[in-house]
């Protein structure tokens, strides 16, 4: 094999993100150096934090270049191998996707067992997207036994899972708020005590409806509005993890602070952002409990996938603008 395809940045989005930002290519593969496999994706991951990679800015990742490969989450199979430790045949888990092949070195690919759960659960409940809900409850938010507990986002691929977790680690009361009355449905078959649509209407007077005595920990992946109200309703020596702003990844408007942070003083507030990458320490933790979690069937999670490698750019648009239930994937 000698050639592939692979989806490059071919402009910066201002604003909402465009097909005409991305562009499919053909290249050649390298030739395998020692200690180097080939592995055939079979699906690749979307997310919000690749919005701001998108922008030329310093941040914690680096930013994507221009006429060069967007990478990310993937799943796929290894067809030719240099290294003995990860044999042709072996399903991985790797950064290289929005690409049909990568060649990498075997020690950032992680072999992975699809033989129970498919390969996408390693993109989502079982990836990154699971460690983040599972990490960002408990470390960030220090969550504890009888909080109520509010998660905006709720229906996507790391909030689902937030509110399920809460709920079967002893939260009092779980709250989600979505985009639209299917989300709000779903978010109610998972067990979620009380969700609304913030599309209906004034997100505090929702959230207040919801939640009428008040919350303790707030999973934020929303931001804006989101936040405001819940600086409002969180109880005092409340816990807020800052996960996502996904309300204004794609201004070009300055975003307006929270206009109640005062509030954070004498209700003695925490609000931590965080990267998944400070707690990869739980990932063993996390895994080991998670699974227990699906093979019992006490937690569940919701995909929405598209397929072939050039639906990868219309995928990342459709899930920047909240069509996804859950995980967005791109099967290739």
């Amino acid at each position: 094999m000698t050639a592939t395809r692979q989806i490059v940045l071919a402009s910066r989005p201002s604003g909402w993100p465009t097909a005409e930002n991305f562009r499919l290519e053909e290249v050649q593969l390298p030739a395998l150096q020692p200690g180097q496999v080939l592995v055939r994706n079979t699906a690749m991951s979307v997310d919000p934090y690749m919005r701001g990679r998108m922008n030329d800015v310093k941040s914690y990742v680096p930013a994507f270049q221009l006429d060069q490969p967007l990478d990310g989450g993937a799943v796929g199979e290894v067809i030719e191998s240099t290294a003995d430790e990860i044999p042709v045949g072996t399903h991985v888990l790797h950064g290289l996707g929005w690409r049909e092949h990568a060649v990498l070195d075997a020690d950032k690919a992680r072999p992975v067992d699809v033989s129970a759960v498919g390969d996408t659960p390693y993109l989502g409940v079982l990836g990154m997207p699971g460690l983040t809900a599972y990490a960002g409850l408990m470390a960030a938010a220090e969550f504890t036994s009888g909080d109520a507990v509010f998660v905006s986002g709720a229906a996507g691929a790391v909030g689902s899972l937030v509110g399920q977790i809460a709920k079967l680690s002893g939260a009092s009361r779980v709250i989600g708020s979505a985009g639209s009355p299917e989300k709000v449905a779903r978010l109610l078959e998972l067990g979620f005590d009380a969700a609304f649509n913030y599309r209906d209407g004034d997100v505090v007077g929702q959230l207040a409806a919801a939640a009428p005595e008040g919350i303790d920990v707030y999973f934020d992946n929303v931001g804006g509005e989101h936040l405001e109200a819940a600086i409002g309703a969180l109880n005092v020596d409340g816990h807020a993890a800052l996960c996502g702003a996904i309300a204004q990844y794609n201004s070009d408007d300055k975003p307006a602070a929270p206009r109640n942070l005062a509030l954070v003083i004498g209700k003695r507030l925490t609000l931590r952002g965080f990267i998944v990458a400070k707690y990869a320490d739980l990932a063993p933790e996390f895994q080991q409990k998670m699974t227990g979690w699906l093979t019992s069937g006490q937690i569940s999670f919701d995909e929405t996938s598209r397929e072939g490698l050039d639906q990868a750019p219309q995928a990342f648009i459709d899930m920047m603008r909240g069509a996804n239930t859950g995980k967005m994937v791109v099967r290739l």
